[in-house]
């Protein structure tokens, strides 16, 4: 998998705020019923394919063998964390360059 891969469900997650917030903003203007379902449905969808995306993500840091590793790779791709807050989660005198390290290096053996 690709760090591009891996990174689909942060895009995805702030593509759905930002129509959230276009959403929202179409309902104080009283935009159209039209606009606003058609939003709807299209968040929806994005919800849809948020849950997939997810879930893919989470079989293939299950399979990763090394138990620092999976931690790194949940914290940062699935919970969206940046490097420095995965250190600070992981501990151990870990720092926001060394984790990075960490998941490039896996990525690269694969």
């Amino acid at each position: 998998m690709t760090t591009a891969e891996l990174n689909q469900l942060y895009w995805l997650n702030r593509e759905i705020e930002i129509d959230q917030r276009n959403l929202d903003n179409l309902q104080r203007a009283n935009g159209s019923p039209e606009e606003i379902a058609g939003l709807q449905a299209i968040i929806l969808r994005k919800q849809e394919r948020c849950i997939r995306e997810r879930a893919r993500l989470e079989r293939y840091i299950a399979d990763i063998p090394d138990s620092l590793a999976r931690m790194i790779f949940h914290l940062r791709f699935v919970d969206g964390l940046p490097w420095q807050q995965v250190a600070a989660s992981i501990g151990g005198n870990n720092t926001a360059d060394s984790v990075r390290k960490i998941c490039t290096r896996f990525l690269e053996r694969q």
